[in-house]
């Protein structure tokens, strides 16, 4: 199967055949992949068979390393790429214009369908409600009141997720085993009944993983970090079994809390065990009544559920419009608190460095000139601008050369740059050490555990780098913390930072390792974004973003993208985005690209697109110097090299 039509006629005989026979041994919609003789899966009673030779080309290197060439990585978990022309730095030009965020439209035929489609399926919904209401009560009775119970999911509050979710649910929560690295190892599903209910098959099938947020590839089963956290679970453990304030913090929470604050430029940091806390614990915590919250329009969701916890009135601007936000900011300043016309107590812009949905990058330059101009705070999360971008690895402020310590609060997560989980408040030591005890986070939340802990130092020092000084305490059980004044921002990490007992290869500690994982971010980041622009799509955001929107529009081929690129020769994993996440017509696929990735890889994608593409209508990119794909994979140094159009 060669091309996107014999995928689809495929899919579609295998999907008859399911519903066909009760033998689930054969999916639909799934696509076996290659046994992985190393393969350390604990799910046994799940099996790989051999479908085709070419899934080894996921496991092995089609150029298999030289004498000279060594990797401490598996290949299916970080791709082994020596090509130094396949490398980038992540930095802003200065002079170069930003540009605002710009959707393009496709042709209102597109439009037009799309909104045709939901209105058919709200319509057809509703029938079948109407009409099963009547003549299959039982199988409403648990969204109707019953006994004196209201019912606590009624039918129209779950009508999106039975009527329109349900037709694409194959699509989402795909179960997974093993490590999400540059491939992943999918858990086969099938369904006998219109998706209500998605059965095990007892297969597996290995796919190229364009899904995950690994932005450096640091989710490893295998490396020297790997290697760091297993021993520290052999002096830790694996829980504190408290929060912050009540005996869950460890000598590793101190550390890593020095070394997120060196690694942001900040005086002083807090870290936190869930991102989404991180946000909606804080911010409580910072604002209250008779303050103002101004907020970018596109801010996700934890940030906008911390403001409505505060009590402080909120505002927002248009995404990332300047102008948008200058005007706003002399009507809030000049009118003053509702009725009372007084002066706000504080106001605090909050953004993002790197919008999760859009790829946009906040205008951090213009917005430090209003900062400047109007007095207000700025707190930037950057969940996703951490560890991705920037010539260190910084963020956004290291990637517009501006200085973080203009910014009042950066706020960030370690899911997404440092394969743990997490997140972090970093600012100055005033404000972290209010937080530290009027953040519900610090109170009410488990406190990061050990093995978690360790990986965020490990990667960390990768990305940073460990300078050559040597450690003047020999006790294994204590730490050494250097004043924060001793530390040069952005330089490598003072040894003593680090835990005693920690080991790094040379490679991690002179910070080779760390800069070639951001070269490499960064070259796959554009080729993809610009490579898709040249094939004719229509996507979103900056081109040195690794989030990648590619607009799909249409309802029903969100589905058929998902499932074609899973049933390719070698399988895709993408992530289809669809309402209410995004705007009723702006259905997408979000391309996440790694580090971890080889340029091969991203051409298979491009490959996969193109085809694709072509197959459901999906080229309506203004775009007027239009490239073949092969002419693409070809000339890709040269198009990642090319100026901003």
């Amino acid at each position: 199967m060669r091309t996107a039509a014999s995928y689809l006629t495929a899919v579609a005989d295998a999907d008859a055949k399911s519903r066909k026979t009760e033998d689930l041994s054969e999916p639909a919609f799934s696509v076996r992949s290659s046994i992985r003789s190393d393969d350390d899966s604990s799910t046994g009673h799940f099996t790989m068979t051999d479908s085709d030779d070419s899934y080894d080309e996921l496991d092995t290197p089609p150029h298999p390393p030289t004498s000279e060439q060594q990797f401490m990585t598996r290949h299916s978990e970080f791709g082994h790429c020596s090509n130094e022309a396949y490398r980038r730095t992540s930095a802003y030009k200065p002079g170069a214009a930003i540009m605002p965020h710009v959707e393009d439209d496709p042709p209102y035929y597109i439009l037009l369908t799309t909104y045709m489609s939901y209105l058919i399926m709200i319509l057809f919904g509703h029938m079948r409600d109407f009409l099963g209401k009547r003549f299959h009560p039982d199988a409403y009775r648990h969204l109707m009141p019953s006994g004196g119970y209201a019912a606590l999911n009624s039918d129209f509050d779950s009508f999106y997720s039975r009527r329109l979710k349900a037709r694409m649910d194959d699509c989402f929560s795909r179960p997974i085993t093993g490590v999400p690295g540059r491939t992943i190892t999918l858990l086969d599903r099938s369904s006998t009944n219109n998706n209500t209910t998605l059965s095990f098959t007892g297969t597996k099938s290995r796919a190229l993983n364009i899904s995950s947020y690994n932005y450096l590839g640091f989710a490893q089963a295998q490396g020297p970090c790997a290697d760091v956290v297993e021993e520290g679970i052999r002096r830790y453990g694996v829980t504190t079994c408290g929060a912050r304030l009540e005996g869950g913090t460890t000598d590793l929470h101190l550390q890593a809390e020095a070394l997120v604050a060196k690694f942001v430029g900040a005086e002083d940091a807090i870290i936190s065990s869930m991102g989404f806390a991180t946000n909606s614990t804080t911010l409580p915590a910072l604002v209250g009544k008779g303050c103002l919250v101004i907020s970018d329009e596109l801010n996700h969701a934890s940030i906008r559920f911390g403001v409505r916890l505060s009590g402080a009135n909120v505002r927002t601007f248009k995404h990332n419009d300047m102008e948008s936000l200058e005007t706003l900011l002399r009507e809030v300043i000049s009118q003053g608190q509702p009725r009372t016309h007084r002066p706000w107590k504080k106001i605090l812009i909050v953004v993002e460095g790197l919008y999760s949905m859009e790829g946009t990058l906040v205008n951090l330059p213009a917005i430090m000139q209003l900062k400047s101009r109007y007095k207000f705070y700025l707190y930037i999360d950057e969940a996703h601008s951490i560890g991705a971008l920037g010539p260190h690895g910084r963020g956004v402020a290291d990637y517009f050369g501006i200085d973080p310590a203009s910014v009042d609060i950066l706020m960030g997560t370690f899911t997404k740059s440092f394969g743990a989980s997490g997140g972090y408040i970093a600012g100055s030591r005033d404000i972290i050490s209010r937080l530290r005890t009027r953040s519900h986070a610090g109170c009410y939340t488990e406190s990061i555990s050990p093995p978690v802990l360790t990986q965020i130092i490990a990667s960390m020092s990768c990305i940073m780098g460990v300078s050559s000084t040597p450690q003047q305490n020999g006790n294994a059980s204590s730490i050494s913390l250097p004043a924060q004044d001793s530390y040069i921002y952005p330089g490598p990490a003072p040894t003593a930072s680090l835990p005693i007992w920690v080991t790094l290869p040379p490679q991690l500690r002179n910070g080779s390792e760390g800069r070639t994982r951001l070269r490499r971010l960064a070259f796959n980041s554009r080729y993809l974004s610009r490579g898709l622009n040249k094939l004719g799509f229509i996507t979103y955001g900056h081109a040195d973003s690794p989030i990648v929107p590619l607009l799909l529009f249409h309802p029903g081929k969100m589905t058929l993208f998902s499932r074609l690129m899973v049933a390719r020769r070698i399988p895709i994993v993408v992530v289809v985005v669809g309402y209410p996440a995004t705007p009723l017509v702006s259905g997408r696929v979000r391309f996440c690209l790694s580090a971890s990735h080889t340029k091969q890889d991203c051409d298979e994608v491009l490959r996969a697109c193109d085809e694709i593409g072509d197959l459901l209508d999906l080229k309506h990119g203004q775009s007027k110097d239009r490239w073949s794909v092969d002419e693409v994979t070809t000339r890709a140094v040269e198009l990642v090299e090319m100026e901003d159009e």
